[in-house]
Parts: structure tokens; sequence; C-alpha cells
């Protein structure tokens, strides 16, 4: 008999998107044992949605962000298995098939996770770029993986409880995801990415939300918790042609930052030199990336996967920047990400 499997959902002001996502976990089949809604203290009628949808809900007294709220759901669910969506996704009716399958396929396999979709639901330029690079970088990586995914991701409870939850040292959305994963890994248990385990993301994301992910709620937290470990994974977005990129935009960065210096300076016949190894910086990222631009132009035409081209220089730009402000967070000491081994609260308003 297959495992028992508990939905946990953390939500906060998802009106726009919870009713949709509750209605494709009812879709599911086989259905979970139960779906634990957990709201985080909104400030809308989420919880109202998930109330009248008829899932169970739990009401956080104040906002403590989305990892103690998975943390309250984990520890009411009766589920053999945890299954964690975010509240503005959509989950396919085989979701839970397709993860039970994955489990039973070898008996120590501590986690599943899956993936973006291909068809982002918003239509702007902005969020279909994002949630592509995303979709890209998971369906390119490879299927025993280094890190836990909680857009659509499952664990064994068991698993879970005694590595004592996710790190609640985490105020708002971060890596609290990867850091369980990371201890998973160090623990020796397995993570399988089903690249067949495909959730279509639906939340518009501005050009400001994701610089502000890239730097402060990504490229600091990791960097620090990847130095504090002492491990850095080779794989998703830590793969070498991903960290080559980051040297050529920043090199590129900075050569085009001198070349005004250089026209109006003493030595103007450094400029063609200087714009020539910005060229051969950009190139070179194009070549290292073509694949990703392939990936872009097959689904969204040749245009789309050129006006991408300086939103993921960006994106490497805002890495950088990310890993040398967590450098220095690092070597001045600052513990504010440190792995949290136990919940640091057991009730979901503490």
């Amino acid at each position: 008999m297959p495992p028992s499997a508990s939905v946990v959902i953390p939500v906060y002001n998802a009106s726009a998107y919870l009713a949709a996502c509750l209605e494709s976990v009812r879709r599911m089949t086989p259905a979970p044992l139960e779906c634990i809604v957990v709201d985080d203290a909104s400030t809308d009628d989420s919880a109202a949605i998930a109330e009248r949808a008829g899932f169970r809900v739990i009401s956080c007294r104040r906002r403590r962000g989305p990892a103690v709220a998975r943390n309250v759901g984990a520890r009411a669910a009766r589920g053999e298995i945890l299954l964690f969506i975010d509240s503005d996704v959509l989950v396919p009716p085989d979701a839970l098939a397709r993860i039970l399958a994955r489990f039973a396929e070898e008996a120590d396999r501590t986690a599943v996770i899956g993936s973006y979709d291909a068809e982002p639901g918003s239509p702007d330029f902005a969020s279909q770029y994002r949630n592509l690079l995303h979709c890209y970088i998971h369906q390119s990586s490879q299927a025993r993986t280094c890190t836990f995914w909680t857009g659509c991701g499952a664990i064994r409870t068991e698993a879970f409880r005694e590595q004592g939850g996710f790190s609640e040292v985490y105020a708002g959305p971060s890596v609290e995801d990867m850091e369980l994963g990371l201890r998973l890994r160090q623990k020796g248990q397995e993570i399988w990415l089903d690249k067949g385990l495909c959730v279509k993301h639906l939340k518009r994301l501005s050009f400001g939300e994701i610089v502000k992910t890239d730097v402060l709620d990504r490229a600091i937290p990791w960097t620090t918790l990847i130095l504090r470990s002492r491990s850095m994974p080779a794989d998703l977005n830590l793969r070498w042609e991903q960290r080559a990129s980051v040297l050529l935009v920043g090199a590129a960065a900075a050569t085009l930052g001198a070349l005004p210096a250089a026209a109006a300076g003493p030595y103007p016949e450094a400029w063609p030199w200087l714009a020539g190894a910005a060229v051969l910086a950009l190139a070179l990222l194009a070549f290292l990336n073509r694949r990703f631009y392939r990936f872009l132009a097959e689904r969204k035409g040749g245009w789309f996967a050129i006006r991408a081209f300086p939103l993921h220089g960006i994106h490497f730009l805002c890495a950088g920047l990310g890993f040398g402000l967590g450098v220095v967070k690092y070597v001045a000491g600052s513990k504010a990400e440190a792995p949290v081994r136990q919940p640091a609260s057991t009730k979901c308003g503490g």
C-alpha cells in the first residue's frame, strides 16, 4: 500500500491565486490524505478562501514567514509524506501519483522535487523570462540533485522531523528549502528531481522584485550558508557555466564603466581595447548560455531570446553582487542565517 501524503501550503496575502491552487490540489489523483493551509497572518481573505474551499486552515497570530508556516503545517500533518506546495502554483492531476512512484523506486529516497513548467501563468515579459529561467535550470540539471524546493517538493515525514524541519531564522522567503536540502545531503540522503513533475507558476513578477530576490533573498544568504557549511554543490544554478557567467558579466561591467574615463583621460588609445574586451566578455557570455537562449527561442521566439539577454546579464550581475556582499557578511561574523536544527517555536503565533 502506498504511503499517505499530507499537502502543506503556506499562505500570505495570496487571494489572487489561492482558489486556483486549491482547486488544482483537489483534482489530484490519487487524492492526498489531507491538505493543510497555514495562513501566515494575511491581511486579505486568503484564510476565508481556503475555508470556503473546505480545506483545513491554521491561522497564525502574527507573520513569521513561510519557513515557520510550513513547520506549523508539518507538525499538524498525519501523512507519511509531506508535500509542500506554494500558494501561487497549479499542480497537475498526476503530481501525487508521480511523487509516490518516485519514492517507490528506491526505499531510501528521502525527497522528490519538481520544477516550474514552460508556460508561466503571467503573460508579462519579466515573469515569463524568470519562470522560464527556473524551468531551464531544473530541466537541464541532474536527477540526483543537491537541494530541496518548496514550490512543489515532497519529503518523508520522518526524515523531515528528524532534521528539525525548516530553519526558522529566515523571516521571509529565502533559502530555507536549500538549507534543508544541504542538511539532507550532508546526512547522505537522496533528493530526486523528477523533470516530469512540472507545476505552473501564476505570480506576476516585477523587475524590482526579481532584483531584490536575486540579491537579498537568494545570493547573500546562500553565499553565507555555503561558506559556513564549506560546501558548494556543482548543480542547478551553481554549475561552472553559471560561475563563469558571473565573472564575464563582472568583467564586461568593469570595462564598460572604465570607458568614459579612458576616453577623457591621458590614454584615449585604451578606449578601443576596453570596448573590445567588453564585447568579447558579452560574446563569451552568450556562447556559454547558448542552450538557454535556444530554449527561449524555441518556446517564445527569437526576439524574446534577444530581449532576455540583458535581463540574464543583470541576473548574473546580481548574483555576483550578492556573492560579494555575502562574503563580507560572513567575514564580519554575522550569524543571521546560521542553520537551526530545531524549530524555534512550537506554535504558529509563538
